[in-house]
């Protein structure tokens, strides 16, 4: 089976080459640039140059594919329009070169996210498949007309859209910056909420799940799927789990700054968080934040793919932390 990965030197993409390659399918993957092109040296993988942008540069890297794993995408820009143009006209033009060019195609699987359904309102229970989406960032809306462009292509080619929840765990950039913060003794608060989240590993797993899966033809909302780890977490919850994995933290227990909303670029400019190079918060970022509740159910994709995940949050963040001290990042 050739496995085609979009994303491959991504945090995500850089776990799932390895469970492809355990798997014995022959990987290939899609590089934009030179320096891309270098991180994949020395594995034991294909590389086609190629860009979102360009549809004719795309027609090699899908042609004979069986499965392609789109996980490539924008997650951060200060330039609204590039979400657009990465996750919605960047996703179209792989998904009509795929059926274009590999008629046989044996599965699209596309990496959505849960910002592309939106928070849960007030007042309601964690989000399902069958709750109409509502995304209230740039990102989210990007991120839902990419998966609007794989639904066009499902009468022709099995489609798979799969919502995580946040990510974590080993080489992650985001969440490394809770860690951080946590280390030095302070979390900064603006207000309990409640959050689903998967550590890399499951989302990888659930990625293999549905690889395996027959597909869904066709069907609008057959191929939708949340996923997390099953639990559901306050901000608090989740900053404690943090520093009981860093016996070496400065404080057991993060003192907790309240900060109000308005001030939250303040905040990330003062803990490294506005870097360039790692900046989670920006003023896309600061929208979503404005909903305090962003979390889902994710038992559909537990009966319908058979996903089962295996990592807890003490797990999960004991490894993570683990990780980031031994590669000297904590």
């Amino acid at each position: 089976m050739i496995a085609l990965v979009t994303g491959a030197t991504g945090f995500i993409g850089s776990h799932l080459l390895p469970k492809l390659l355990e798997n014995g399918h022959k990987v290939r993957c899609l590089a934009r640039s030179g320096a891309a092109r270098q991180k994949l040296s020395g594995l034991p993988v294909e590389v086609c140059m190629g860009d979102l942008s360009d549809p004719a540069s795309l027609a090699k890297a899908v042609r004979g594919a069986d499965i392609i794993f789109h996980l490539a995408g924008l997650t951060k820009t200060n330039r609204e329009n590039e979400f657009y143009d990465v996750n919605a006209r960047g996703t179209r033009n792989l998904a009509q070169a795929a059926v274009r060019e590999t008629p046989e195609l044996k599965k699209f699987i596309y990496l959505s996210s849960l910002s592309a359904a939106g928070p849960v309102l007030k007042g309601m229970p964690p989000l399902t498949e069958d709750i109409p989406p509502h995304p209230v960032s740039h990102y989210g809306k990007s991120k839902l007309m990419g998966e609007e462009a794989v639904l066009e292509i499902a009468a022709q080619a099995p489609v798979t859209i799969l919502r995580p929840t946040a990510v974590y765990g080993p080489g992650d950039r985001d969440f490394y910056l809770f860690f951080k913060m946590i280390k030095k003794g302070l979390f900064f608060y603006w207000g309990e909420g409640r959050y689903s989240l998967i550590y890399v590993e499951d989302l990888v797993s659930a990625m293999m799940a549905a690889a395996g899966q027959t597909g869904a033809k066709g069907s609008r909302n057959a191929g939708v799927y949340f996923l997390s780890d099953g639990n559901i977490y306050t901000n608090t919850e989740i900053a404690a789990a943090i520093a009981r994995a860093m016996p070496w933290a400065k404080r057991e227990r993060p003192l907790k700054v309240p900060l109000p909303r308005f001030l939250l670029p303040a905040a990330a400019v003062f803990s490294g968080i506005g870097r360039q190079d790692s900046g989670i918060i920006n003023r896309d970022k600061i929208r979503e934040m404005g909903f305090k509740d962003w979390c889902c159910d994710a038992d559909r994709a537990r009966r319908e793919i058979g996903f089962e995940p295996k990592i807890t949050l003490k797990e999960g963040v004991k490894w993570t932390a683990d990780w980031y001290k031994i590669h000297q990042w904590l």
